[in-house]
């Protein structure tokens, strides 16, 4: 029976509560660890394409620009030739460009806040998921170490990258703060 309906579910949830109420307390997270384990895998998916798409909408960007620049380019070659009707062709090509360009930046920034919110929940759901397996291992009174063959332990190898990358750069900050 599945624990969580969103993604939000597993963030919000209160693991103590849950686990007061359970019959089987270790089965029940065993169930919460698998089902975040596929919600955190759904996430990093979601992850990669919503920034793929915030790419893309950034080389297609930057593409129209120089499109832009060129055929201003040309309109200017054009008139320098004596041909007004081609310079004016030209012109009327870089300003459909640049209606172009001015409905694919809000695309672009809605790509950016959809990619900056979903790391956040990623973030989050890292959090929610070190906290289940710090709950197993009070459970059976065993440290969890990464390897290779347990699913759950290698699923939350990338968050615990994270967050390490994430407090060496903190411990960095904090050094330069105090002069170290």
């Amino acid at each position: 029976m599945p624990h969580f309906s969103r993604l939000t579910d597993i963030i919000t949830c209160s693991l103590t509560d849950m686990l007061r109420s359970a019959e089987n307390p270790r089965q029940l997270l065993q169930e919460v660890l698998a089902e975040m384990q596929e919600g955190l895998a759904a996430c990093q998916r979601n992850v990669r394409s919503s920034t793929a798409n915030h790419q893309r909408l950034e080389r297609e960007i930057q593409d129209c620009l120089s499109q832009i620049e060129d055929w201003r380019n040309r309109a200017r070659q054009a008139l320098q030739n004596g041909s007004e009707s081609s310079a004016r062709q030209a012109l009327q090509r870089k300003a459909e460009i640049e209606a172009l360009v001015e409905g694919l930046r809000p695309e672009l920034e809605a790509a950016a806040s959809t990619c900056q919110n979903l790391i956040r929940i990623r973030n989050a759901l890292d959090a929610r998921f070190a906290e289940a397996l710090r709950c197993m291992e009070e459970l059976t009174g065993t440290s969890l170490h990464l390897t290779a063959d347990n699913s759950v332990e290698a699923a939350l190898a990338p968050a615990i990258t994270r967050r390490n990358d994430a407090l060496e750069a903190e411990l960095e900050a904090l050094r330069r703060e105090l002069g170290n």
